[in-house]
């Protein structure tokens, strides 16, 4: 069963914007790094930007450096990704995961503890 739970995806032109959510468990956020990760049709999985709650470290990814921001809003234990500019190279369904750390998050595989969750998906029209 997954830790954490994403929604917030949907279908938008290009050059448009969406913010997905991921909520955690009321621990989860005070335990463990939170991972974005997407997987667009016939690609594998890829790290789209991590966070460090409990440091405020947060990385992204060279490809949407500068367009996606993640925030935390620790009174719903949430996890928020905000995507500005979007491309169809974007559509993918979106993933949240816990990690250990967000140190080797553009490499991991799977989630540091429980499984992928169900994702959101993302659709970008040209």
């Amino acid at each position: 069963q997954a830790l954490l739970e994403e929604s917030g995806g949907g279908l938008v032109q290009d050059g448009g914007s969406l913010r997905l959510s991921c909520v955690a468990s009321e621990s989860a956020l005070d335990t463990y790094a939170i991972g974005w990760f997407r997987q667009a049709p016939g690609k594998e999985r890829e790290a789209v930007a991590c966070t460090s709650p409990h440091d405020g470290k947060i990385s992204y990814v060279a490809s949407v450096e500068g367009r996606f921001t993640i925030s935390i809003e620790h009174a719903k234990n949430t996890v928020y990704l905000l995507m500005n500019n979007l491309g169809p190279e974007d559509t993918a369904v979106y993933y949240c995961a816990p990690l250990e750390t967000c140190f080797y998050y553009t490499t991991a595989k799977h989630p540091f503890v429980s499984e992928w969750g169900q994702g959101s998906q993302v659709t970008v029209s040209s």
